[in-house]
């Protein structure tokens, strides 16, 4: 006999397969018995159609195409014999998905089938549609499926229970048919038809609400006595997995009970008294009574609110922690998640346990375990609970290290009840896994460390410390150069030593080491390496008999092969030997940052370019609530973060581009440098003009408005040309008189959106919600196309007074934008009032490309918290 004809049986194809050697072996054997395949379809050989099919069945789970065998799955479904069906049905379920066309050719044969006499070809139909049926073939047949719901063989009533699920998954639109069958269903006595109807109800409580209300009314009482009956049933070996009647389906029946009792509190009080007692008399010691117990938990949680049966719940999952089987721990973990929604003081008695799942040796656990703490922690634990997370990170594996420490770091930065406790933590942390850490980390530190001015000695004295013990964490290493370098005078001094510090004698020439020691390590990348020259500078004026030393180590350098290091050293080398006289300004300390705005930026909610209206008060994670900071200015482009957003005097860009301190005499340390209150940063540098007469006391700076601030070349060139405008400069009331650049030329007063002759131009809806409506009024100044004057109108639609209003906005690179001030922070209801907040838009691309601004509305109703967000891109295109 052929080994490829169409007589071969399937067993000899699968031993020919299987003796092969090689992968191209096998695609040769499979090519020459499809080829015979194909000859037997050709020929209509109707002998050996069912033992064709059944090949290609084995063809296709090897993963060769088979799709030339589709029509033969329908001729052996339109066959009148059992088995020629039965491989049909097979053949067409395995072959053939929902998308294929040729399925439609089928439904009738399939309509056919369900009417059938014989209930085991009616069986095969139902699996065949319950499988594959599309959403057409559901509409078409599901009348015959309804009636079958009531057939009299329970197997068929099953397999119709199981078909309709997958019929109302396509249509939902045909779940009312379905309602009363499923809930008869509910009255079986076989435990196969009540398990498939109990989740067909399930399913239709999910897709339809008055089958939801209907089952609510109808079935639970009915539902709550099979409940019982199982939970309190004798032993039935039919039924029974280690020593639990039917935890199938027990657990189906809980699923329903939690769908009933969600948001209803009638339901939920019919079903109490059976949740706690499965609750209470299902045995632990064995898997199917554990995943019982876990259902019961979910449904526990999930119906209306019973503190007593929660806190059972919560014990409950407390002993799951202390199961040895990982999954037990693993979906325990995961439920507590879920419950601290609901009550956190409940779990919050099982956080030693939960700790303890943090040092467990499954990774998986681990991870859960270190997000639930993060969950856990508040304002009252906080330090207990990340003195604990820390003493783990000191035994904890190096892979896991970045999760937990990202996680301590959260906390801490979070929770923080003083700074000083936050410091002693982050070093801690940065001592056992700085390298681990991120860089967002340790820039939050250093924020930190300068806002708190009575801790810069003692900040300084403890890096140095850690630094002595773990030189080679990177991060922690970067931390303490960069305050050696700023506060080093404080170090040597023990300036600013707290009672409870361990004394600490430091010479000048040991903080030098230090530095220098982290400069030459060869494991350090480029940016430690340029703190550590930065360092070194600043030590040359702080340490005058060390200055020697340290120029040499930066000689060193200047033939560096890396150009950043190189250019460094020859200029920090020109500033120490040549331009003595002006050291001791350049390396004065860095100004304060601005925390607000450094931890907006990191939250992504004040990107560089993103103005905020004054007025808002922030509650920093770690302190005091500090006050609001002044517009964001994009002045000069300045969107990088390694440049700070305000000058140290709160003034504007121009000054930190000039690097020109305003704060008073008093709040400089170490200098006896005096600064002119109020004087104007340019005329000051330039030291040019004369005083300037008639000056009212209220009159503010402004600059000419056909001056580019971006530029400060081109305002010097503007300013020099004979028919530049005037800038006015005034002097607060009581100064000294101010300079004025161009020698009594007539100023121009400040601009506003009401004033101007420039071209009119139409208002737009900028934004509309169902709570607000922002409206912008354009203002053109003469002779400065690039500039655009907005005023913003808010009204509130909707019927509760919003409080707590912020305005931000965002613009591309080519755009600059001020915002001022806005006229209040409450828009009464019922469009009763409105808030006005004007903006000036420069468009260094006019002409070019239009204005385009993002906008976040931020306010509250109601004590809640509401964020509204959107693009502006109707702008008048000539603005």
């Amino acid at each position: 006999m052929n080994p490829f004809s169409s007589a071969t049986r399937l067993r000899d194809m699968i031993r020919a397969i299987r003796a092969c050697k090689t992968a191209a072996e096998e695609r040769g054997v499979v090519r020459k018995e499809c080829a015979a395949i194909r000859a037997a379809i050709s020929e209509n050989d109707q002998d050996y159609r069912h033992r064709n099919l059944a090949k290609l069945m084995f063809i296709h789970m090897l993963g060769y195409p088979t799709h030339f065998g589709q029509m033969e799955c329908l001729k052996l479904i339109a066959s009148p014999g059992f088995p020629e069906k039965r491989i049909g049905y097979l053949g067409l379920m395995l072959l053939l998905d929902e998308r294929q066309e040729v399925l439609m050719l089928v439904t009738n044969s399939i309509k056919q089938d369900l009417n059938h006499t014989n209930q085991y070809i009616v069986g095969l139909a139902l699996c065949a549609l319950g499988n594959i049926g599309s959403a057409e073939m559901a509409r078409d047949l599901a009348p015959e499926v309804e009636r079958l719901l009531k057939f009299r063989d329970p197997n068929i009533r099953k397999k119709a229970a199981l078909c309709s699920i997958r019929i109302i998954k396509k249509v939902p639109d045909l779940a009312e048919n379905f309602i009363n069958p499923a809930a008869s269903l509910l009255s079986e006595k076989h435990h196969g038809v009540l398990i498939t109807g109990v989740q067909l109800c399930v399913d239709l409580c999910k897709v339809s609400t008055e089958a939801l209300e209907h089952f609510r009314k109808k079935c639970t009482d009915g539902l709550v006595k099979l409940m019982r009956d199982l939970a309190n049933s004798p032993y039935a070996p039919e039924y029974d997995i280690s020593g639990i009647t039917d935890p199938f389906l027990q657990i189906r029946l809980l699923r329903l009970l939690r769908a009933l009792g969600q948001d209803d509190a009638d339901a939920s009080d019919t079903m109490n008294d059976i949740l706690a007692q499965v609750a209470t008399k299902t045995e632990s010691n064995k898997n199917a009574g554990n995943a019982i117990l876990y259902e019961c938990v979910a449904a526990i949680m999930s119906v209306e609110d019973n503190g007593g049966l929660r806190v059972l719940a919560i014990n409950i999952l407390g002993r799951f922690l202390s199961n040895r089987d990982n999954n037990i721990r693993y979906v325990a973990l995961n439920m507590l998640m879920k419950a601290l929604a609901v009550d956190s003081q409940a779990v919050q008695r099982h956080r030693t346990t939960i700790l303890e799942c943090v040092k467990d040796s499954d990774p998986s656990i681990r991870k859960r375990a270190v997000e639930l703490v993060y969950l856990l922690v508040n304002e009252t634990n906080v330090k207990p609970m990340t003195k604990e997370l820390i003493e783990y990170l000191e035994a904890s594996d190096p892979e896991f290290r970045g999760d937990l420490t990202a996680k301590i770091c959260s906390i801490v930065e979070k929770f923080s009840p003083e700074k000083i406790w936050y410091i002693d933590q982050m070093l801690k942390v940065l001592s056992e896994a700085g390298n681990d850490v991120k860089d967002e980390v340790w820039h939050s530190l250093i924020v930190v460390i300068t806002n708190a001015s009575n801790l810069h000695g003692y900040a300084v004295r403890s890096l140095y410390r850690a630094v002595q013990e773990a030189g080679e964490q990177e991060t922690l290493v970067r931390v303490a150069i960069w305050c050696i370098g700023e506060y080093g005078d404080m170090l040597v001094n023990s300036a600013g030593r707290l009672h409870i510090e361990e004394p600490l004698t430091v010479t000048e020439f040991d903080a030098v080491d230090v530095v220098e020691i982290s400069f030459k390590s060869h494991s350090f990348d480029l940016t430690t390496r340029s703190i550590c020259l930065i360092a070194l500078l600043k030590l040359s004026s702080r340490f005058p008999s060390c200055s020697q030393r340290i120029n040499d180590i930066i000689i060193q350098y200047k033939g560096s092969f890396v150009l950043e290091l190189q250019q460094r050293a020859i200029e920090f080398n020109s500033i120490i030997e040549r331009h003595q006289n002006i050291r001791s300004s350049l390396v004065e300390r860095m100004p304060v940052l601005d925390e607000a705005t450094h931890i907006g930026r990191k939250a992504g909610s004040v990107p560089a370019a993103v103005s905020t209206s004054q007025g808002v008060s922030v509650n920093l994670p770690n302190g005091a609530p500090r006050p609001s900071a002044a517009p964001l200015v994009d002045l000069l482009d300045l969107s990088s973060d390694d440049v700070p957003v305000r000058s140290s005097s709160g003034g504007d860009f121009l000054q930190d581009l000039l690097g020109v301190d305003l704060v008073p005499v008093s709040s400089q340390s170490g200098t006896n440098q005096a600064q002119k209150s109020g004087t104007d940063v340019l005329l000051d540098l330039l030291s040019i003009g004369t005083p300037l007469a008639n000056s009212s006391p209220s009159t503010t700076q402004v600059l000419p408005s056909n001056v580019d601030a971006k530029s400060p070349v081109d305002l010097l060139d503007k300013l020099s040309s004979p028919s530049a405008p005037s800038v006015q400069v005034c002097t607060p009331a009581g100064s000294s008189p101010m300079l004025d650049l161009l020698n009594g030329f007539p100023s121009s007063p400040p601009i506003s959106v009401t004033e101007g002759n420039g071209p009119a131009y139409p208002s737009i809806v900028a934004f509309e919600s169902n709570s607000l409506k922002l409206t912008f009024n354009f203002l053109k100044q003469p002779g400065n196309p690039q500039t655009t004057l907005i005023e913003a109108s808010f009204i509130n639609k909707s019927q509760e007074v919003l409080t707590d209003f912020i305005f931000q906005a965002a613009v591309p690179k080519f755009l600059q934008l001020h915002l001022d001030p806005a006229s209040g922070n409450m828009l009464p209801a019922n469009s009763n009032g409105s808030i006005t907040q004007k903006l000036k838009l420069t468009n260094s691309q006019h002409g070019k490309k239009s204005l385009v601004m993002r906008i976040r509305i931020a306010y509250k109703v109601n004590n809640k918290d509401v964020v509204e967000e959107g693009q502006i891109n109707n702008f008048p295109r000539d603005l």
